[in-house]
């Protein structure tokens, strides 16, 4: 019997396949997963999201499993292990983008209790489903990404931007971005 999945998903690759089965557009609450999947999004700029997630134990294990409280307080010490480390791809700037993050994050979780008030608050607490036909069609953006994207800036965010943002979004569940004919659109609502 054959499966239908949304049309980005690169079929021959089964870590591609595994990501869109089970984990994109799942709704994520935890805190420590949030930042996990925000700092990653933030390492794709200007790479595919592909070359990223099949990176992702070395930066789990370079970022001691994203704990929020020891990456805000990482040193120049640290952003050198990460940057010699092989684990991830060595671009000081984004290593640097993680750490700057985190300590922005720390500052969230004590204005909104957690990650996951402030984030999923911006959708009400329940995700938006779109009518995506085509991907090639979707948004890559909305004005929940801009607002998210300027509030987290004016907070000293970096690598950044509305794209980043709505694709952060669209992974964790707040959109529901799945082709309409998906096995997992019915599934995510």
């Amino acid at each position: 019997m054959s499966v239908s999945r949304c049309g980005w998903v690169k079929l021959s690759d089964p870590v591609y396949v595994a990501y869109h089965d089970e984990e994109w557009g799942k709704p994520l609450h935890d805190d420590r997963a949030l930042f996990e999947l925000f700092s990653l999004e933030t390492q794709s700029a200007g790479l595919s999201w592909l070359t990223i997630l099949k990176k992702r134990e070395g930066y789990r294990e370079a970022f001691e499993g994203f704990d929020l409280n020891k990456v805000a307080h990482y040193g120049e010490a640290d952003i050198d292990r990460i940057l010699n480390s092989g684990l991830v791809v060595k671009s000081r700037p984004k290593i640097e983008a993680i750490i700057t993050n985190a300590r922005g994050f720390l500052e969230i979780q004590k204005e909104f209790g957690s990650l996951d008030a402030y984030f999923w608050g911006k959708v009400g607490g329940r995700a938006i489903i779109n009518d995506v036909s085509d991907y090639k069609e979707a948004a890559c953006t909305s004005d929940i990404s801009d607002t998210i994207t300027k509030e987290l800036k004016k907070r000293g965010f970096k690598f950044i931007g509305t794209t980043t943002v709505y694709a952060f979004m669209q992974a964790c569940g707040m959109v529901n971005d799945h082709e309409n004919s998906c096995m997992c659109k019915q599934i995510r609502k």
